[in-house]
């Protein structure tokens, strides 16, 4: 899986249309293998990104879960503090 597409469920505050669209454009340039499409297939690109978007959408809203809702930020330092292990801190 591509590793920039990110958990958008049960988070607070809830995924925004442009997380969802944002992962929905990973996830369709991963499977076509294209960055940017060519003309000739930008129409059928842009109108998959639009049905994952709808089904992330739906699927997002559609979970259920007792577990607290994660924290945004904390999360990101998390992120942050497993690079930084990984690949040093640069600067």
């Amino acid at each position: 899986m591509c590793r920039s597409i990110k958990t958008l469920f049960n988070f607070e505050p809830p995924a925004t249309e442009e997380e969802i669209r944002a992962a929905s454009l990973q996830f369709v340039r991963k499977l076509s293998g294209f960055n940017r499409p060519s003309k000739a297939n930008e129409e059928a690109f842009e109108r998959a990104v639009r049905e994952v978007s709808d089904a992330a959408r739906t699927l997002v809203a559609s979970l259920v879960t007792t577990a607290p809702a994660r924290d945004r930020e904390v999360e990101a330092e998390r992120a942050r503090a497993r690079s930084a292990a990984r690949f040093g801190r640069s600067g």
